[in-house]
């Protein structure tokens, strides 16, 4: 979910803690928790500081290990160190629990996106995304504030945000059925066997899917039901040019994250362009459509690496050809 929802969460989580007797009745323990719940709830993001080391490493890093069932436990104890150096608490299980709590909600809550976690690592090493919310949901956020307003009114906070965790429990199993329903309509229309994945958009009679069967990629749209394939990509076998630009540790970064991806090889005045796209990711820029989330390699005519990017692209191919440079000799 985006930083806003995680932020409401937090709050959520210490309307909700007043569920715990030892919380509600214990001088100072609620606001220990209502700090450890929102710290907790924005905790495993803060892996977005690697982005210091430059986009390859935020890609390959960004909800992996930091969302995992062992980062569970740090980001835990952390926190709790943290409060406990401000503001020590005697009740220092309950504050733990609740801490706990955030961190594995924010977690949890982050595996029904498109992009995804590593959230049952190390038992599995790869990314979990259920697709069946949108990374910030109308819903949810608004289900929130109404609770927020409640709770200033004067209403119990305990019993309000326990109705709404069980309304928004109610409404991810929806949207969990409502993608069943749809990948199998999309599977109808397209007729062949292959993996369906269905990713949610911001409205809920709207999805995005990206289809790969035995020979093509499908990218498309529903609307109310309506299956519509946007393009068709043909799957071709690897030939020496991938070969060598998947050498560039950015692209290496960028297919451990994502497997919808497709490549294409282009002949330049300065040798090759290789490009793999993310095909979940697709838009127009001035009329044509386009895939935003991209590794590019430049080869020469020996193969060797020129120049190589991964990233996101909003506002077409010349944005990218300002990015890189066929000159530059990388080795």
């Amino acid at each position: 979910m985006d930083t806003a929802t995680h932020f409401a969460m937090g709050f959520g989580l210490a309307g909700l803690a007043y569920l715990d007797p030892v919380v509600a009745s214990t001088p100072g323990l609620a606001e220990a928790v209502m700090i450890g719940t929102i710290i907790g709830s924005q905790a495993p993001d803060l892996d977005g500081l690697i982005r210091i080391r430059g986009t390859a490493a935020y890609v390959r890093n960004h909800r992996g290990v930091s969302h995992s069932v062992p980062a569970l436990f740090l980001w835990t104890g952390a926190t709790f160190a943290l409060i406990q150096t401000i503001m020590p608490q005697t009740s220092w299980l309950h504050l733990l629990g609740w801490i706990f709590l955030a961190v594995c909600l924010h977690v949890f809550v982050d595996l029904f996106n498109s992009y995804g976690t590593k959230g049952l690592y190390p038992f599995r090493d790869k990314w979990v995304a259920l697709n069946a919310i949108f990374i910030f949901d109308p819903f949810i956020f608004a289900a929130h504030l109404v609770g927020f307003m409640l709770w200033a009114a004067g209403l119990e906070p305990g019993r309000l945000f326990l109705w709404i965790y069980v309304i928004i429990a109610v409404y991810y199993y929806w949207r969990c059925q409502a993608q069943k329903r749809t990948t199998e309509l999309v599977r109808q229309r397209i007729g062949k066997s292959g993996t369906y994945t269905i990713i949610p958009t911001i409205s809920w009679s709207n999805w995005t899917f990206v289809a790969k069967t035995e020979h093509h990629w499908y990218v498309g749209e529903i609307h109310s039901g309506e299956v519509i394939i946007l393009d068709t990509f043909s799957i071709k076998p690897e030939n020496e040019r991938i070969a060598a630009a998947k050498k560039s540790r950015k692209v290496q970064s960028f297919l451990s994250f994502t497997h919808h991806v497709h490549v294409e090889t282009t002949e330049r005045p300065f040798g090759y362009e290789v490009k793999w796209i993310d095909l979940r990711y697709r838009s127009r820029f001035q009329g044509k459509s386009h895939y935003m989330f991209v590794a590019v390699v430049y080869l020469g005519f020996d193969l060797q690496i020129r120049d190589s990017f991964v990233g996101w692209i909003h506002r077409g191919e010349d944005q990218l050809t300002k990015k890189m440079d066929p000159n530059r000799q990388l080795g």
